[in-house]
This record gives structure tokens, C-alpha cells and sequence, in this order.
């Protein structure tokens, strides 16, 4: 019971307590699991009874709708006071991300590629489509009159859950080659292009190609061209030609990386040169180990590309553009 109010008395300011409306109910009943659009989460409610998409920057959000944890939000209750019930998905303070030379700060969305739309969350960049392409056979069809045998129509709902699937078949999606090894389906991204024209670059891709099957970042060191000056008059182009895919250095040598050396030489095939505006890139290679002596700092070893042969062509990226080999489907 409320303490009895005396004569001019005023009555106190906190004395209402605001009931916050429960969004939580059990037993759990749950919809169907749903088909989030590209970049969006499938995540746990806040109840800890369904599936559901969680809640994107400035969309609203509660105890049970969730913001995306994967790209560092959190529901923003300030602006209700003093329920705090309501409140608005927003990113947490961290770092930003670099691309290209250009600084993006944490939580802010951008396309450096027509195909790709970009967010920065914490230091790391996350992309999705931006065109989702159509299906060859699409189990939905059109029929303008009678319904044939064999034939199903979908509502606009059908079809929109269709679209927001669809954009696994995008070869950006798809992860080659696919193996089956020891009840692992093994799987892995193309390697990225090497991060140096000349000189020992690194390139990476992610593979679950491993005793785990999990998915891990690799790396290894890819070596395209030698730095040398005045490239053209060193290699010898065929008369007649306009290209020279691959060359080889006179003699062996020892590979100097992050100032170790190889303990062994070697003669690598690197690519070549054009006399017009092609350029030569690796087409076939493999891999081998190679290990590395550093002064008074013992030997490491690391996974070489080793480069078989390479094709002239008139695509042209720069090193480290991971939107080079998108195209529009």
C-alpha cells in the first residue's frame, strides 16, 4: 500500500512506475524460418525462441527484434524515455575501415564497385549484391490463361522470397572447387590477385580444405614479375609478335622475403610483357613450400605459387582489387 498523502502535500514525481509491455511469450511458437535479403543476419529472437532477421541500422528494435550483432549493432533505448521500450538499431563506436585509399568510418555504407554495395563494421568490410539475377528454370511461371498441366503459379510473395534466395547462384557466392574428402564437402574462394605487380606479393582466399573442415583464411606468396628497369629490352618478343607470355631469369637465385633468404634457389617462371596495352597474368600454376633462413632468427616456412604458364589479355585490374572478376549476370 501507498504510504497515505498528507494535506498540501504534492504528490512525487517518480511515484508512477511505467509497466513495460512484455514482447516475450512462452511456450515459443515460431513462423517459419525466413529468407533474409543479402547481408542481413539469421539470428536467435531476444527471447531465445526463433529465427528471425535481425534489425538493421535505424530500423527499430526491442527485447525480442534484435539488431545485427554481426555488424556490431545495439538498440538505442535514449530516445524513449522514460519507458525505454522502443528503441533504434545503431552502430557501437570502433574503428573504421580503409579501401583503396579511401577511409570509410565504422557503420557507414558505400559502393566502390557497381556490383557491390559495402559496410564498414569494426575495422572489417562486408559486401552484397546489388543485382540479383534471374532465375534459368524458376519453379514459378506466368500463365495468362488456363493452367496447364505440370505448371504452378506463385504470389508476389513466392516471388520475393525466390529473388531474396536467388543471389546464392552469383559465381561471387558459389565456392570452387567443391571436393569430398573424408566426409568433408571441401570448398574454397578463388585466390585473390597477388597484392604486388613485381616483387614477392601475398595472396589469400578462405578454404575448408583442412583436418577441422572449417572454413580459414590461407595464405601464400605469389611472385609475378622480377622489378626491373627497362623490362621490354630484357625480354626477347618473338618476331612477328606482340607478346611475350612467360620468361625466365639467366640462372638460379634465392628468394628474399621480409630480409630472410631461401635456403635453396630457384628459376621461376615469371609473366611477361606485351608491346601493346595487354598485360600478362598467371593462367596455370601450383603450389610448393618454400623455407626461408633469417639472420640469427632461425627458418619459417611458407606455401609458394608456382607459376606454369600465363596468358596476355587486355583486362587489366590493379593488385588487390577484389571486384576485378565480377560481371553482371
Amino acid at each position: 500500500h501507498s504510504p497515505p498523502v498528507e494535506p498540501g502535500d504534492k504528490p512525487s514525481e517518480t511515484g508512477e512506475v511505467h509497466r513495460r509491455k512484455e514482447v516475450c511469450h512462452w511456450p515459443c511458437r515460431c513462423p517459419p524460418v525466413p529468407a533474409c535479403t543479402p547481408g542481413v543476419s539469421l539470428v536467435k529472437d531476444g527471447c531465445g525462441c526463433c529465427k528471425v532477421c535481425a534489425k538493421q541500422s535505424g530500423e527499430p528494435c526491442n527485447e525480442a527484434d534484435v539488431c545485427d550483432p554481426h555488424k556490431g549493432l545495439y538498440c538505442d533505448y535514449s530516445e524513449d524515455e522514460p519507458r525505454y521500450e522502443k528503441g533504434v538499431c545503431a552502430y557501437l563506436v570502433a574503428v573504421g575501415c580503409e579501401l583503396n585509399g579511401v577511409y570509410y568510418p565504422n557503420g557507414q555504407t558505400f559502393q566502390p564497385n557497381p556490383l557491390y554495395k559495402c559496410v564498414c563494421v569494426s575495422g572489417a568490410i562486408g559486401c552484397t549484391p546489388v543485382f540479383t539475377p534471374r532465375l534459368a528454370v524458376s519453379p514459378c511461371t506466368r500463365v495468362t490463361g488456363r493452367k496447364k498441366p505440370g505448371q504452378s503459379i506463385c504470389g508476389l510473395g513466392q516471388h520475393k522470397q525466390l529473388q531474396s534466395t536467388n543471389y546464392r547462384l552469383m559465381s561471387a557466392y558459389r565456392s570452387l572447387p567443391l571436393v569430398l574428402k573424408k566426409k568433408c564437402l571441401v570448398q574454397g574462394t578463388p585466390w585473390t590477385p597477388c597484392s604486388r605487380t613485381c616483387g614477392i606479393g601475398i595472396s589469400s582466399r578462405v578454404t575448408n580444405d583442412n583436418g577441422k573442415c572449417e572454413m580459414k583464411k590461407e595464405k601464400r606468396l605469389c611472385f609475378i614479375q622480377p622489378c626491373l628497369t627497362n623490362m621490354l629490352k630484357k625480354i626477347k618478343i618473338p618476331k612477328g609478335k606482340t607478346c611475350q607470355p612467360t620468361f625466365q631469369l639467366p640462372r638460379a637465385e634465392k628468394l628474399v622475403f621480409s630480409g630472410c633468404s631461401t635456403t635453396q634457389s630457384y628459376r621461376l617462371t615469371f609473366c611477361g610483357v606485351c608491346l601493346d596495352k595487354r598485360c600478362c597474368i598467371p593462367n596455370k600454376s601450383k603450389m610448393i613450400t618454400v623455407q626461408f633462413e633469417c639472420p640469427n632468427e632461425g627458418f619459417f616456412k611458407w606455401k609458394m605459387m608456382w607459376i606454369t604458364s600465363c596468358v596476355c589479355q587486355r583486362i587489366c585490374s590493379a593488385p588487390g582489387d577484389i571486384f576485378s572478376e565480377l560481371k553482371v549476370l
